[in-house]
């Protein structure tokens, strides 16, 4: 991209685009093919202008790169998104807190545990009440929030795989995929969007069962990540269109705020489960994945890395878990929704003991459960910023309450929407058939970059 040239999006009440700024000014929004084309075409220069995406199977969902190539080299990438949103941030405002973690949920749909963490850990934190959570929830946290880690880089990794021609590697992914979903789907009765973790604890605790299925599933894993191994770390092709690919330095990361996998393939082993440690993170013993390639290579060891070391995460989680009891939502019946669920006649997950308790013992609880469940809890006027460390990087939830039973505003420094800033510097001046491996090692999730 050249310095004279700059982006910017379209302002019906901005002056007209050549009084705006120096330089052509291009609006990307979905309708503009015809004026990025002519654009292109006034140039004077000989170039192609590709529309890949934003329905396209190498794009991760609804993408949008507008790649203008001189041959086969890309000498401008832009970025299209806005396709996938939802509105969930401002829905989150007419929503009580309680009920936001089943919106957060859905941001990045591969990694619900981690939005849902981010914004319960902000609701607490205004509440005043972090010190309260039960050791139990806490754990039961960390342990999900790893699972969590492993079958998000499952999932990168088998479609970078299937995007570079190798259907072997993304059967493997995805079927490993299936086991941790299994998983999910044991302990908190779905496989993805589970709102499970929610502020004072969560849902509910660890079925019977289901530690025989960690403990199975923590025998399965490490064997199965060697094989994935065997197929791509010194695999001749792999290499070949991986290594020396999408080129981002240090230097690079830090202008552009880009953290996680990519961040850490620059040598930088920056992890907020270490630097800025959260749910007890600090008492887990693991080390941070490194590499010093700064390329697309270096990214997929980083994940590989990351999965081995979450497994160890898992175990030591499993093994607290056998001596640690009690409860896991807080005590505090005004703020904590019950969580010793059981599914009752109707099919629902009611607590039998909860409701013979509130409708037929203690009016003061049926009050207090008619109050949470219709109005919700008031959270103290105040703002805060909770990050915590994703599959992609730094997901923080910046939360603002006026005092009342539903957020004033609700934010997320969403990670996919913060990397993808990488995609031009990694992509321009390379081959066409690189931005593929480059999109892919940046593993963007575009509900998470919409929202």
């Amino acid at each position: 991209m050249s310095p004279s040239t700059k982006y910017t999006e379209y302002d019906a009440y901005a002056a007209a685009a050549e009084e705006a700024a120096e330089g052509r000014v291009f609006d990307v929004n979905g309708q503009d093919w015809d004026q990025v084309v002519a654009d292109a075409r006034d140039s004077g220069d000989e170039r192609l202008v590709v529309n890949m995406g934003p329905q396209h199977p190498s794009t991760h969902g609804v993408l949008r790169l507008i790649l203008t190539l001189d041959g086969e080299t890309v000498d401008e990438c832009r970025l299209g998104i806005g396709y996938l949103h939802t509105g969930i941030e401002k829905n989150m405002e007419y929503r009580t807190w309680t009920q936001g973690a089943t919106f957060v949920t859905r941001m990045d749909y591969l990694a619900p545990i981690f939005n849902e963490t981010a914004y319960a850990l902000g609701v607490e934190k205004l509440l005043g009440i972090t010190d309260r959570i039960p050791e139990r929830a806490s754990i039961i946290r960390v342990m999900m929030m790893e699972l969590n880690r492993i079958s998000s880089h499952l999932v990168a990794i088998a479609t970078f795989g299937l995007e570079l021609g190798a259907t072997t590697v993304m059967l493997n992914g995805f079927i490993e995929r299936e086991y941790t979903l299994d998983l999910f789907e044991e302990i908190t009765g779905l496989r993805m969007n589970m709102a499970y973790v929610r502020p004072g604890g969560v849902a509910q605790d660890l079925p019977s069962g289901a530690m025989s299925k960690l403990r199975d599933y923590l025998d399965r894993m490490p064997e199965r990540l060697r094989a994935m191994r065997k197929l791509m770390d010194d695999n001749p092709v792999y290499k070949a269109r991986t290594k020396d690919i999408a080129y981002l330095d240090l230097t690079g990361c830090t202008a552009l705020g880009i953290t996680g996998p990519i961040l850490r393939s620059t040598g930088i082993p920056w992890d907020l489960r270490k630097s800025q440690p959260y749910c007890g993170y600090e008492t887990y013993d693991f080390e941070v994945a490194t590499e010093t390639t700064c390329d697309v290579y270096g990214r997929y060891l980083v994940r590989m890395k990351e999965m081995e070391e979450s497994l160890k995460i898992v175990e030591q989680c499993v093994e607290r878990l056998q001596t640690v009891k009690g409860p896991v939502m807080i005590e505090d019946k005004k703020i904590g929704w019950p969580a010793q669920l059981a599914i009752g006649a109707d099919g629902m997950g009611n607590s039998p003991r909860h409701i013979a308790h509130i409708m037929g013992t203690s009016m003061e609880a049926l009050i207090h459960h008619f109050k949470l469940v219709t109005e919700g809890f008031r959270v103290p006027a105040g703002q805060v910023y909770t990050p915590v460390e994703s599959p992609r990087g730094e997901l923080g939830a910046h939360l603002v309450s006026d005092g009342g039973t539903r957020p004033y505003r609700v934010h997320f420094r969403e990670p996919s929407f913060t990397n993808l800033q990488a995609a031009p510097a990694m992509a321009e001046g390379g081959m066409v058939a690189d931005v593929i491996a480059a999109v892919a090692s940046i593993d963007p999730v575009m509900g998470g970059v919409d929202r």
